[in-house]
């Protein structure tokens, strides 16, 4: 008998996880290596040795509805935007429920991760040493590693710098005149919690705006009417949308917002319910753009200036994989090209599960993924040919550069709805290919194991 095909799956948040229970499916045989101390990655905030952002008051901003995994529905009786803690629960349930705690490789760092000539890849973890896996399934998620601004704002601070990935909750910020740097869902967040405790009002600074997105709209999740309208165009999407934020709370610049940079769906929208209450009460104060720091002071780009006790970077993540070398991953992770944001154009037995950007929740995108990486590496999918996968990546490009522009990641965005929708009849497609004897299926090479 043909031995299962073994697969290192990096990460066991919520896309290590849904790729372990679709592999298992399959038949796969699987090893998940998670450096932290428990299963679900970024929502884990308890482990104190893992790399989870997550913050006490940090809740979904995606309804359960539009994020849940469709294997495994959230309870019914969960309000419709539940804590992290909730969420970091689920995931260690989903582990449970489908099996997967005995295949997770707890407090294991991977180091590397290397092809072997003629096929195959070597993982090297810390603890376990090396080992021989016939294809590797990188999840190791892509909100871990801090973005702070580069180059650095001109000047000396003399108050406490963090950034939004070390805050856990707004007792640091009680008496404490406080700045918030930026306009995602973390930064405002942060500035609402800090609102409530700190001497005066808390400062916002950005330069430039999004578009704030309450989580309810006349009565329902804000999120509620993605399905029925995701068979329009974007853009008529966009427009009907828009024009029911504006009916429902009028435009961010009526809040002292600076004007959004695109339309709703280029951009990723801030979603909160606070955020607009505490501006209108003045507990939130909206600044411009940091031109320097000076001392107990920080200039804004306006000429104006406010002392500050603590400044807060809420400026994102890099994509990180300290594991690939350059040659997997070219000079910049975020612009690495996929086929269907899962399989790498060079060997494919090089598999990404959650390598992008949705324009809403990620677990359903990550389930599909791992399904279509299932299906591929148990043998049962065949790929299109390298020049027509190619074509695909470009075009996808193209769509992306065209919607969301050349500096907001493109490679990596998706259309939440449309690619949902498309990788079940993707891996349709390539089951007819295999059938049919075309594509390119999976064809493991085989080699004698040795001891590490």
């Amino acid at each position: 008998m043909t031995p299962p095909r073994r697969v290192a799956v990096i990460g066991a948040g919520a896309a290590g996880l849904a790729a372990a229970k679709a592999l298992l499916d399959a038949g796969v045989e699987v090893a998940v290596h998670e450096r932290s101390g428990r299963p679900g990655g970024l929502w884990a905030r308890d482990d104190p040795g893992g790399p989870s952002p997550a913050y006490a008051s940090l809740h979904l901003n995606t309804s359960k509805g539009r994020t849940e995994f469709a294997d495994f529905p959230m309870p019914r009786d969960w309000p419709d935007y539940p804590s992290a803690d909730r969420v970091a629960g689920y995931l260690a349930d989903y582990a449970e429920k489908f099996a997967l705690t005995p295949f997770l490789r707890l407090r294991s760092t991977v180091t590397s991760v290397e092809r072997e000539e003629g096929g195959g890849w070597t993982v090297t973890a810390d603890p376990g040493g090396a080992e021989r896996y016939d294809a590797v399934v990188v999840a190791n998620g892509h909100n871990w590693d801090p973005r702070l601004p580069e180059p650095a704002y001109p000047g000396a601070f003399a108050g406490e710098q963090l950034h939004a990935h070390a805050y856990r909750d707004a007792e640091a910020f009680r008496d404490r005149r406080v700045l918030v740097v930026g306009m995602g869902n973390s930064a405002m967040d942060i500035a609402v919690d800090a609102s409530y405790v700190a001497r005066g009002p808390v400062l916002l600074s950005a330069r430039q705006g999004v578009h704030i997105v309450p989580k309810y709209l006349f009565g329902r999740p804000s999120d509620a009417t993605g399905g029925a309208l995701s068979v329009l165009p974007w853009r008529l999407r966009q427009r009907l949308a828009q024009a029911m934020l504006r009916l429902a709370v009028g435009a961010p610049q009526d809040y002292g917002l600076p004007a959004p940079r695109g339309g709703l769906f280029q951009n990723h929208p801030t979603i909160s319910d606070t955020i607009l209450h505490r501006l209108t009460h003045g507990e939130v104060v909206v600044r411009p753009g940091v031109e320097r720091l000076d001392g107990d002071r920080v200039v804004f780009t306006d000429g104006s200036s406010d002392p500050v006790d603590v400044i807060v970077w809420a400026t994102g993540y890099r994509v990180s994989i300290p594991f690939l070398s350059a040659r997997w991953l070219g000079a910049d992770p975020e612009a690495l090209p996929l086929y269907k944001r899962v399989f790498h154009l060079e060997d494919p037995s090089l598999v990404f599960v959650g390598l992008m950007q949705s324009t809403g929740a990620a677990l359903p995108v990550v389930e599909a993924q791992a399904k279509l990486a299932a299906a591929y590496l148990s043998g049962s999918y065949a790929l299109p040919e390298p020049p027509e996968q190619r074509r695909a990546v470009a075009r996808a490009l193209r769509y992306a550069t065209g919607r969301w522009g050349r500096d907001r990641r493109p490679h990596m965005r998706i259309d939440f709805d449309a690619y949902v929708a498309d990788v079940p009849k993707e891996i349709r497609a390539g089951r007819d290919r295999f059938l049919r004897g075309q594509g390119r299926p999976f064809t493991p090479t085989r080699r004698k194991e040795t001891s590490p």
